[in-house]
């Protein structure tokens, strides 16, 4: 069984606002301290959008990684990479794409959108049909245990462990394969033995996955088994295959919902995001200059807070007390519009301020960021080639 790992990947976009801190950063920083991450810069996928003009992406990867730097993402705690240095993510993309079914990628809801949804001058391109297959060779090179995402992916991880099954099912043919497992399951002593076949029947012809779970246990807990017999083993659980490639399974993350300024989905091209090395002078310019309830028309009005994008700032920023005190203020017309922003205006100010300080130091000597991901892209290829030394040799592509 190989080690529980995650993998999440952000395409570089340049400089990071509040929207991707509260919808992606935070949970990376929560799960970098609780097991191993690895987390890249996914400048490939840049290119399905971006194909006709890459200059922008070096740039803007540099910069994406400085924020994560500063958010808290701890190169000490975390693998930090570039795609595109591990070559290996676009080796195992072309050798899965050989045994992909075409009407797996057409299926993706992202692609139909797209096609449905193109402009005359535009053009359907084999990136963008390809992308959620890179996708699967980005967590599936690093035989991830789990991916981070928000709900609106989760058809991309099931895919991924679509792709992983079909490999399995089609390359997991070592030779004398069911013997060999055969013999590792006596290497388990007699109680143990009779215990896992007791366990595979059970999941095998009753689909109980309780009995599959309590095997895996099992096996784990087994220190006189050699990894080669270990892995036979969680292959022959699920089949007569050897495991080759995991099936990754879907993290759902709990993130605040921080709309942009203006109501809608924060963005940088929609003019209405507070970067996350945004001063104190633009934050507070910015949130003064919210939109509110319309209904507020004179300071003597009163306004309803769901009506109005500042409440749902107060939602991520305000302790109970001050949520109370701006939603009984706006609805009695006992205080105006900014003095409501206020303590939005002072809790981003102070959220930001630390991720000042931690950025200087990359902004000051950028070698500093570049040495970062030079060790992180020399960790992840390691893991990357010992998954690609399987897959070449499951397929007879070593030529040993």
């Amino acid at each position: 069984m190989y080690p529980d790992r995650v993998v999440s990947g952000m395409r570089p976009t340049g400089s990071l606002h509040l929207g991707h801190y509260h919808g992606a950063l935070k949970n990376w920083i929560r799960l970098q301290a609780e097991q191993p991450c690895l987390f890249f810069v996914a400048d490939w996928h840049a290119l399905t959008t971006h194909y006709d003009d890459p200059s922008i992406i070096e740039k803007a990867a540099w910069e994406m990684m400085v924020d994560w730097l500063a958010a808290g993402v701890d190169p000490s705690q975390a693998t930090l990479f570039i795609q595109s240095r591990v070559p290996e993510h676009a080796e195992l993309h072309l050798l899965l794409s050989m045994a992909t079914p075409l009407g797996w990628l057409e299926r993706v809801p992202a692609y139909r959108d797209r096609v449905d949804n193109l402009a005359p001058h535009e053009q359907a391109t084999y990136g963008f049909l390809g992308y959620p297959l890179l996708q699967a060779a980005d967590v599936l090179v690093y035989r991830a245990s789990a991916v981070p995402v928000g709900e609106d992916q989760l058809p991309h991880v099931e895919m991924m462990r679509e792709i992983a099954r079909r490999f399995n099912y089609l390359y997991g043919k070592e030779p004398g394969f069911e013997q060999k497992a055969q013999d590792a399951v006596k290497k388990l002593g007699s109680k143990r033995a009779r215990l896992y076949n007791e366990l595979r029947t059970q999941y095998q012809q009753n689909g109980d996955d309780e009995a599959l779970a309590q095997a895996k246990a099992m096996l784990d807990e087994a220190g006189s088994l050699s990894m080669i017999d270990r892995e036979r083993l969680f292959g022959y659980l699920e089949g007569s295959r050897k495991l080759i490639l995991v099936e990754p399974q879907a993290q759902l993350t709990a993130t605040a919902r921080l709309p942009g300024l203006d109501g809608g989905k924060m963005s940088k091209s929609g003019g209405n995001a507070i970067g996350l090395r945004e001063d104190k002078a633009g934050v507070t310019q910015k949130v003064r200059t919210m939109p509110t309830d319309p209904a507020r028309v004179r300071r003597t009005d009163p306004g309803e807070p769901a009506r109005c994008p500042v409440w749902q700032f107060h939602q991520v920023y305000s302790d109970t007390p001050t949520q109370e005190w701006a939603a009984r203020g706006c609805r009695s017309a006992g205080i105006g519009c900014l003095e409501c922003k206020q303590p939005v205006i002072d809790a981003i100010v102070a959220e930001l301020e630390p991720m000042q300080e931690r950025a200087q130091p990359y902004l000051d000597d950028p070698s500093l960021v570049r040495a970062i991901v030079a060790d992180g892209v020399d960790t992840a290829r390691k893991l990357a080639q010992e998954t690609m030394r399987d897959v070449r040799e499951a397929m007879g592509l070593d030529y040993t």
